[in-house]
């Protein structure tokens, strides 16, 4: 599967760099071309000389490669790969791609690379699960990179916990994914609806809902990497998908989100309804702010469109839709009321009552139903992998 390929892996300073000699061997067994970049930290854990050797190329480490001053192209590293890959990531490292610093071969190579980029984090559990951790590694989502998350096990400072990196059989399957899975949506055109609603009833304050958008983002970029045209409408979120196949559209309201939506339905293969939707708005919007007053304050609801449902009733022949179904109560039999209802082919499940699960999160627990009364049941998995999920299920979809 992996014949041909061109892989590039970077290598960190970590006890787990002794496991890139291992992933480098399946790599290679698998008919790939692997060329490897090392930190000068990764040297004190590995050789160097053990990596060129089952690499069978040169490792790179620093910018000038020999007595001579000859110069190594960090430009030519980053175009020639199909995949880099990092493995084992620092947290060191994690900061510097997060925020584009450069100082080193590695990251001036991530800098300039074209090719898809693959992480693979290795740390201590207390630093893995560190917020400032949790949000390098959320920046590199969100610019399209593949994070393949830390393993649970025995850790070099004898805790136990997350935080060890991915056994290199996991990496291969991960790697050999991502090359099975790509462009299996070219020629697609997918319309994806995401973040909440807000509903102004005076200049200032709306009604609105904790969506972050973070179960959108991830399902574009999935779109995109497998080669879709992806239109991504957007309610008021701080976090959106960044790719060149994906192209933005801001909303604020229910009503905006539903043209905007009626406008792109018409040219959309496959159309996924992610946003959490406000089910009501005020009759009226005050023109200034109001007051605070001691008397009560009363606001008259009217409910808004039902986007999937209005779209679903001028869904064409070969259309398809899939809905989003969060619930607290007698989850199941509402997700398929809502499956029949709206004219879905597939609805997603999640459930507030699962910890981890719904807004805010960076992981969800799904059940994924099925217009022919099927349904598949997923653990709790970060919303990348749910993404992965559900366009795997799309796909095979009997339509």
């Amino acid at each position: 599967m992996l014949a041909g390929k061109k892989i590039l892996l970077a290598v960190c300073g970590s006890i787990a760099a002794y496991k890139a000699a291992f992933f480098v061997r399946l790599l290679v067994k698998e008919g790939a071309e692997v060329k490897v970049i090392m930190t000068s930290s990764a040297k004190d854990f590995i050789t160097p000389l053990t990596l060129s050797t089952l690499s069978k190329n040169p490792v790179y480490s620093e910018f000038i490669k020999n007595s001579q001053g000859e110069w190594v192209n960090h430009v030519e590293l980053g175009l020639w790969a199909d995949l880099l890959i990092v493995a084992p990531l620092s947290a060191n490292t994690l900061g510097k791609m997060a925020n584009g610093l450069s100082d080193n071969l590695l990251t001036a190579v991530y800098l300039s690379a074209r090719c898809p980029v693959m992480v693979s984090p290795a740390m201590d559990l207390d630093m893995y699960q560190h917020p400032t951790t949790k949000e390098n590694l959320r920046k590199l989502t969100g610019f399209g990179n593949i994070v393949i998350e830390a393993e649970d096990g025995e850790l070099a400072s004898g805790l136990h916990g997350v935080g060890r990196m991915a056994e290199p059989e996991h990496l291969l399957e991960a790697v050999q994914d991502h090359f099975k899975k790509k462009e299996t949506l070219k020629g697609k055109r997918i319309l994806i609806t995401s973040g909440p609603t807000h509903e102004a009833f005076d200049p200032v304050r709306f009604i609105g809902n904790h969506s972050t958008g973070k179960m959108g983002r991830s399902i574009a970029l999935a779109c995109a990497k497998r080669g879709a045209i992806v239109d991504f409408i957007s309610g008021p979120v701080q976090h959106l998908p960044d790719h060149p196949a994906i192209k933005i559209q801001h909303i604020t309201s229910a009503e905006e989100l539903f043209k905007a939506a009626k406008e792109s339905f018409t040219e959309a293969d496959i159309a996924i309804f992610t946003a959490a939707v406000v089910d009501y708005r005020p009759k009226e919007k005050a023109q200034s702010k109001i007051k605070k007053q001691k008397e009560n304050l009363e606001l008259t609801l009217v409910p808004n469109p039902d986007i999937a449902m209005e779209l679903g009733k001028v869904k064409k022949n070969g259309q398809v839709t899939v809905g989003f179904a969060l619930e607290t109560d007698n989850e199941a039999e509402n997700a398929q009321a809502k499956l029949k209802k709206k004219n879905l082919d597939m609805i997603v499940l999640n459930s507030l009552n699962h910890e981890g699960a719904g807004f805010s999160h960076d992981t969800n627990k799904v059940t994924i139903f099925k217009k022919d009364n099927n349904q598949i049941s997923f653990e709790l998995k970060t919303k990348d992998q749910v993404a992965e999920d559900l366009l795997d299920v799309l796909e095979n979809l009997d339509r």
